[in-house]
């Protein structure tokens, strides 16, 4: 029995694929839906919702514990020289219980909530970011993340007490040759039986070379009695025809155990699909609704630590007869990291509380967030290099051979660049959240711009429009943001005025949802390829969630005598920070040079420009741009590493 091939997918074919992944409703209320569209929902996140006691207990319990972990058994420096987590680490780990944070206590793990898992992997990244990396792709997108929210009870039972203590998961979804656009993909199930057979190769497997159990995505066949397309299966890493073929290396990350991964003949009980066939992508894309609050856990982490380095270094070194802290330039960066991890920690603890209680939805959010963290933890871990000047560029065990504090800056940023790639780029982060922030356009007028459907449709469309807009248009018009005294309470006696930042959200709110109306009545069904502009509308939204919500957290923290002014001073120099950024990015929504850029490309695509590439060498080595990846037997030997 072999795979079948996988034909060519067109583009809308590829797109239909994705929309179907798509959850479709909006049962309950976003925050940043509506700030998108224009209405700043303030009530939907201030009172800054809080954590139950009990909660918080267990929570502070077990940090205290891992912590202790951390600081005694996690050699951060030892693992990047190495290359390699050690066994007793990993064991270590297990018996903490921390491979079961989000696991419920039923089935032997930890069950914290969201908030205390993110300031759990805020800690261990601290101490090494690929044991974060390790912690996070077992439960945040492995095996026990989609089983909690779609596995059947007979499942959870099997495989979640193995997770929270013995077990470690990967989750399987990109191919050689298959990345972002998950119609192409080649991996096969094909049904046999109560089994199914899989065949395929899979890459970047994260965890995948000590892994125990996968969580595969596979396309069923459609055939009698099987509706086929994209499915989810939870299989055996030691199942017979299982086989790691190689330990991949990168950049930063040194450590993790990623790897490439051949299927050949597996069979795999059909009572390990996890949900309905077809359900694959929309089971991983809902897991990665919180599951991608993991990566701003890590940034925040990042932050943190490049603050405290940035503010020791600065103490130390003088430049000039002062601290290189009150020079200008200097004091800047130093500025901007403070403030900036402060506006991320914000947004990870607002996202994860209101992904605990549940009442909102927060997939905008989550993809807000990652997208958000991601960029700007890369920035600031560049400025903290730039401030340690050559130092920040040597590595850590060099300066140590030199008698110097051993402050691996350059490793950190090696580590974190992948945060801008790992569970969706930059790029598709900014395809993601478009699509989402227009979808109330689309929901009403979508049929007007869609070339397949008819006279009729359109016009049934073209009435639905009109009253949607009719209604929504005017409410764009003027706003609290135009009150002077709106959200007083955000002005305190004694503190900073975060109020006038607030209604700066609110006022720009409306301007985004006014110039993403423009822009779709301007260019209708050709909206989707205006990716710059896009991007920068997203970008905008992204400003403005993370203004509002350092708003909210610095009120939180004044209301309970908890560092509440140097809260207000930090939110207020990151808004002024933040409406700069804005500012920029509403001016290039129609000033740029996007044509131009299309059109450039096309000239380097069609070999106009080859000259320009003379008078260098290319050091590349041979070897095709992507690897072959036909389906059949194993090629090399299995370097599948369990841990024990």
């Amino acid at each position: 029995m072999t795979a079948p091939s996988v034909r060519p997918v067109s583009e809308r074919e590829a797109r239909q694929v994705a929309e179907a992944a798509r959850e479709q409703d909006w049962k309950k209320p976003s925050f940043a839906k509506e700030l998108f569209l224009g209405r700043f929902r303030l009530d939907l996140i201030h009172p800054h919702p809080t954590p139950a006691l009990e909660d918080v207990r267990r929570g502070e319990e077990f940090l205290a514990k891992l912590r202790d972990f951390c600081e005694t058994r996690i050699d951060g420096a030892l693992i990047e020289r190495e290359a390699k987590i050690p066994d007793e680490t990993v064991n270590g780990l297990k018996e903490l219980g921390a491979f079961g944070m989000k696991i419920d206590t039923k089935y032997g793990g930890l069950g914290l909530t969201a908030v205390y898992y993110n300031k759990a992997l805020a800690l261990v990244g601290s101490a090494s970011p690929v044991v974060g990396a390790l912690l996070s792709a077992h439960q945040s997108i492995g095996v026990p993340q989609p089983l909690k929210l779609f596995g059947t009870q007979e499942q959870k039972d099997a495989f979640l007490p193995r997770c929270a203590r013995t077990d470690i998961t990967a989750f399987l979804l990109t191919e050689p040759d298959v990345g972002s656009d998950p119609a192409r993909l080649a991996t096969s199930a094909v049904p046999d039986g109560d089994d199914y057979v899989l065949d395929g190769v899979k890459l970047w497997t994260t965890n995948g070379v000590v892994a125990d159990l996968l969580v595969v995505m596979a396309r069923v066949p459609k055939s009698e009695g099987h509706k086929g397309g994209i499915t989810a299966f939870v299989v055996e890493a030691a199942a017979e025809g299982v086989t790691v073929e190689r330990r991949n290396a990168f950049m930063g990350l040194r450590g993790i155990e990623n790897g490439v991964t051949r299927f050949h003949q597996v069979r795999v009980p059909a009572a390990n699909r996890i949900g309905p066939e077809g359900a694959g992508l929309k089971i991983a894309l809902t897991t990665l609704n919180t599951g991608r609050l993991s990566i701003p856990a890590m940034c925040v982490s990042g932050g943190k630590w490049a603050l405290k380095i940035a503010r020791e270094w600065s103490t130390a070194r003088e430049q000039w007869g002062k601290s290189i802290a009150l020079h200008e330039a200097v004091g800047a960066k130093i500025s901007f990291i403070a403030a900036t991890t402060f506006a991320l920690e914000a947004i990870l603890d607002l996202s994860g509380q209101m992904a605990d209680e549940d009442r909102n939805d927060i997939r905008i959010e989550a993809a807000l967030a990652k997208l958000y963290a991601s960029e700007m933890a890369w920035l600031m871990t560049d400025e903290l290099v730039q401030i340690r000047g050559g130092r920040g560029y040597e590595t850590a065990a060099s300066l140590a051979a030199r008698g110097e504090r051993a402050v691996p800056a350059e490793q950190m940023l090696r580590d974190s660049r992948i945060n801008r790639i790992f569970e969706g780029s930059t790029e598709i982060m900014h395809l993601l959240i478009a699509r989402e922030a227009v979808d109330a356009h689309l929901s009403v007028a979508g049929d007007l711009i869609d070339p397949e459907k008819s006279l009729g449709e359109k016009a049934r469309a073209g009435a639905r429009a009109g009253g949607f807009y009719a209604r929504w248009l005017p409410k764009l018009v003027a706003g609290p943001g135009q009150l002077p005294r709106t959200y007083a309470e955000f002005h305190p006696a004694g503190h900073r005025d975060l109020a006038t930042h607030l209604r700066y959200v609110e006022r720009s709110s409306r301007k985004l949802a006014r110039s993403t109306f423009y822009a779709m009545s301007r260019w209708q069904g050709r909206m989707e390829t205006k990716q710059g502009f896009l991007g920068r509308i997203v970008d905008i939204g992204a400003e403005l969630f993370a203004m509002s919500a350092a708003c909210v957290r610095a009120e939180r923290l004044r209301a309970e005598g908890d560092h509440g002014s140097e809260a207000y001073e930090l939110a207020d120099v990151f808004c002024r920070q933040s409406r700069i950024r804005v500012e920029e990015l509403f001016g290039r929504l129609w000033a740029n040079t996007d044509d131009l850029d299309r059109k450039l490309v096309s000239g380097v695509m069609s070999g106009a420009y080859e000259w320009l590439e003379s008078g260098i060498v290319d050091p590349s080595g041979d070897g095709p741009w992507i690897a072959d990846a036909t389906p059949g037997p194993a090629r090399t030997d299995n370097v599948h590493r369990p841990i024990r």
